[in-house]
């Protein structure tokens, strides 16, 4: 299915649901600033749908833990038996609903809070990380509890399942996620990445094995190890259901900002996903899937940032070599994304597994030889383990204008691919947005995926176009990236011209080091006849010192040369520019 096919599933219903709901918020104006609106329409959304869920079997669900409680039935057990009864993994033992809160408005802040201790631990969990305990007690001083209770038990947002399935409720949380998250304007990125970018990242993803999945169907496990609000795992889902009804996806994230963890785990929750493999903490420093592998990984993890905060934990993993996440070395500790890559590395399913991660360029080519970056690229490019890189057009995401690029690595490449590494130029692949939000001023609508996938497909130097769209593949050997740093040195020498020699060896001149970048396709011997010899022919290599780099010269190895204007084209341009100046004038002050 396209996308602008799977955007549609989120139709004119579901948007004017999503509005009505949104619409609450006219009600915490002067209270409440409006990027802060999501923090009590986001968990009220989900207490409401919950609530409508189980509003049939709710009595039947309280009188069970009465039971139970008599019996000083607790833990797994307790849990069990009432999920049994009510149908879901989540359920509520208060006496309260939405209906019975409203009904007693004198007593509404006390009973809400009763409503709230009367779910289950999983609610409870995404609760206490929506902090929403502090935003009911500004919502009571501020006097509009009661009033938001009551609009919610409106008919305008019953969120029963008889009404709205598990899959469009999915859809009318993703766009009050959407709503909320562009009420911040710029800063909208750092939790939410728009589902142009994510849907290309999928089909990258699921590219090889499509038909396969078309024609049996296919039971998977994904991963996102910064996952925000989960939409990136929420779209790869679709994705695979809209290839085939057969296909199984189950999910797992970790996400470090209490609030957005929150939404992930209740939009998994609302779903019917897999909302215990949502997990909190810091990827990185507090790794909760150590030892776990996955078929897909896909994420956009957070560059520019440092890693100060977990330096004394991923220094110890690092001292573990490769037996944890970070053997092949550490980035600068001013950028961590190169850790999330590695991260992401580590986990995927040996044989078939399969990475779509963004990063910055820097990852690209940051580093000295035989700095940890470098090496960090050395052991994902000689380890056969990069697919393809794409660089995406500027101004994509929300919060940042900057060049971007999508990595795609795999511990199961097709054999025609081995060996190689698939270099794709997509930053003239875009169409303009009519409304800017924030940093993003473009999109990928389904012309310009389907002409970046041509381009991966096809896996030649080929330049492809369609209208005024231009994609442009290129393919080199793993070996191209990689470089020896020599040391050369300057021998001393004596009247004539000889090199001194003490104990068979050269004596170099202080002071007159210099280094070398000769590629690995290059012997060191040749390069140096060809390249230093001529000029000094005293010049030798201290293989001592020599340092293996890789990196990966995306803009050189895509630059188009173009010939400046001649001076007459110049001329003939200025001489225009003096005729309107004169023109201008004269309409400004006359012929005076």
């Amino acid at each position: 299915m396209s996308m602008n096919k799977l955007q549609q599933q989120t139709n004119a219903n579901i948007q004017a649901k999503a509005n009505l709901i949104w619409e609450i918020a006219t009600h915490l104006v002067g209270l409440f600033k409006p990027h802060e609106y999501g923090k009590v329409i986001l968990p009220m959304t989900v207490l409401k749908r919950f609530d409508d869920a189980l509003r049939p079997i709710k009595a039947s669900v309280v009188e069970m833990a009465e039971k139970l409680d008599a019996q000083h039935v607790e833990g797994a057990a307790r849990d069990g038996i009432l999920c049994r009864i009510s149908g879901f993994d989540f359920y509520n033992t208060s006496n309260y609903d939405f209906a019975k809160l409203i009904a007693d408005p004198d007593n509404v802040e006390i009973n809400f809070e009763a409503y709230l201790q009367g779910f289950s631990s999983n609610i409870k969990d995404i609760i206490d990380n929506f902090d929403f305990a502090n935003t009911v007690k500004l919502m009571v001083k501020g006097g509009v509890l009661f009033v938001t209770l009551q609009e919610f038990n409106s008919a305008k947002a019953d969120m029963s399942p008889e009404k709205i399935t598990s899959a469009d409720m999915g859809y009318i949380f993703e766009e009050l996620i959407r709503k909320f998250s562009e009420s911040y304007d710029e800063q909208a990125g750092a939790h939410f990445t728009s589902r142009d970018i994510i849907y290309l990242m999928t089909e990258l993803l699921v590219a090889p094995e499509k038909t396969q999945i078309m024609e049996e169907g296919c039971t998977k496990t994904a991963y996102d190890m910064a996952m925000g609000t989960s939409q990136m795992l929420g779209c790869l889902t679709e994705r695979l259901h809209s290839i085939s009804e057969e296909a199984v996806l189950t999910c797992f994230g970790q996400e470090f900002n209490p609030e957005t963890y929150a939404i992930a785990k209740a939009d998994m929750l609302i779903k019917g996903g897999n909302a215990s493999g949502m997990k909190y903490g810091d990827t990185l420093s507090d790794d909760a899937f150590s030892g776990y592998e996955f078929d897909y990984i896909i994420s956009n993890p957070p560059f520019g940032i440092d890693w100060k905060r977990e330096k004394v934990q991923v220094e110890a993993e690092a001292k573990r070599g490769y037996d944890g996440r970070f053997g092949p070395g550490l980035p600068a500790i001013s950028d961590g994304q190169m850790l999330f890559l590695l991260n992401g590395v580590k986990k995927l399913k040996e044989g078939s597994g399969r990475m779509a991660i963004i990063q910055n360029g820097s990852s690209l080519f940051t580093g000295d030889a035989g700095s940890g970056a470098s090496e960090i690229r050395r052991f994902v490019i000689e380890g056969d383990l990069v697919d393809t890189i794409i660089q995406l057009p500027t101004d994509l995401f929300y919060n940042t204008g900057i060049t971007t690029y999508i990595w795609v690595l795999t511990k199961g490449k097709d054999v025609y691919r081995r060996g190689k590494v698939q270099l794709i130029d997509a930053s003239k692949c875009f169409v303009k947005r009519r409304k800017n939000i924030g940093s993003k001023r473009v999109d990928l609508d389904d012309v310009c995926i389907d002409l970046i996938l041509r381009a991966y497909e096809g896996f030649e130097n080929e330049i492809y176009k369609e209208d005024d769209l231009v994609v442009e593949s290129k393919v080199f050997e793993n070996s191209f990236f990689g470089f020896t740093k020599v040391t050369v040195e300057t021998a001393q020498a004596d009247k004539d011209g000889k090199p001194i020699l003490k104990k068979g060896k050269k004596q170099p001149v202080k002071g007159a080091s210099d280094t070398e970048i000769i590629p690995l396709s290059e012997d060191s011997e040749e390069y140096m006849k060809k390249n230093v010899l001529p000029y000094n022919p005293l010049a030798y290599i201290d293989p001592a010192k020599d340092k293996i780099g890789y990196e990966v010269p995306f803009t050189r190895l895509f630059y188009k040369f173009e010939a400046p204007a001649s001076s007459d084209s110049i001329f003939e341009e200025i001489k225009a520019l003096e005729a309107e100046e004169t023109i201008l004038m004269k309409e400004l002050f006359g012929n005076a």
